[in-house]
């Protein structure tokens, strides 16, 4: 079952893409897997994407997946917060 996705998520991904990032949707993972995989520069980034409205929190899942998780998880809600979180 594919979990929805943010309505922010394809611009996101879109402008990941743009500056010559690879993208990987991960979303259908479930289990509090983060929602992109994202590839820049040599280095791997995992994007959990959250709506703007600031309703859409980390769930418990989420957290807990973030906790045990051994490399970096960045919670983005717009296309600044991804890019930074490249280091573009």
């Amino acid at each position: 079952m594919r979990k929805k996705t943010d309505a922010n998520q394809s611009e996101i991904v879109a402008a990941l893409r743009k500056v010559g990032a690879s993208v990987q949707d991960l979303s259908s993972v479930g289990g509090g897997c983060p929602d992109l995989l994202v590839a820049f520069r040599g280095f791997n980034v995992l994007l959990e994407v959250k709506n703007t409205a600031g309703l859409n929190r980390v769930g418990d899942a989420q957290r807990d997946w973030i906790k045990d998780w051994r490399g970096p998880v960045v919670i983005v809600r717009t296309v600044t917060e991804a890019l930074n979180a490249i280091g573009v």
